[in-house]
């Protein structure tokens, strides 16, 4: 694979694509009162975004200047699913909704869509590293 690849971003459009699916099935789901979000699940959402927000610092300081070019976009997304993550776990923690409010549906849908970034935004970061690498 070349190592100029800055504009293969079909990974992270796919992952963008999919956190905003989850975040539309969840708010729908949730305003409807099929599901609701617990203390529980928001403080374990919670708590892995600032897992995943220290290791995302340990590691751009240990390769400053060693990320590949189509990496970092991929890191930006990362970033802003683990920032969403802690601002939208925190509100929902914060303030409480009635089951089926639209404002909680609609802070949950964030939150899930945020928190689905994350996830996906990793298998870009490995996807990435796998193909910059060979």
């Amino acid at each position: 694979m070349s190592r100029n690849c800055c504009n293969k971003n079909e990974c992270l459009i796919i992952a963008i694509a999919s956190s905003i699916v989850v975040g539309i099935v969840t708010g729908i789901l949730t305003i409807t009162g099929i599901i609701t979000l617990t203390p529980a699940f928001l403080w374990v959402v919670f708590g892995i975004a600032v897992v995943y927000l220290a290791i995302a610092f340990i590691t751009s300081v240990l390769r400053r200047f060693d990320t590949p070019c189509n990496a970092r976009s991929v890191i930006g997304t990362l970033i802003a699913g683990i920032l969403g993550t802690i601002l939208f776990s925190v509100i929902l923690l914060a303030v409480t909704f009635p089951a089926t409010s639209a404002i909680g549906a609609i802070l949950a849908g964030l939150l899930l869509a945020a928190f689905s970034l994350i996830i996906t935004s990793t298998a870009c970061l490995v996807l990435s590293a796998y193909n910059y690498d060979n």
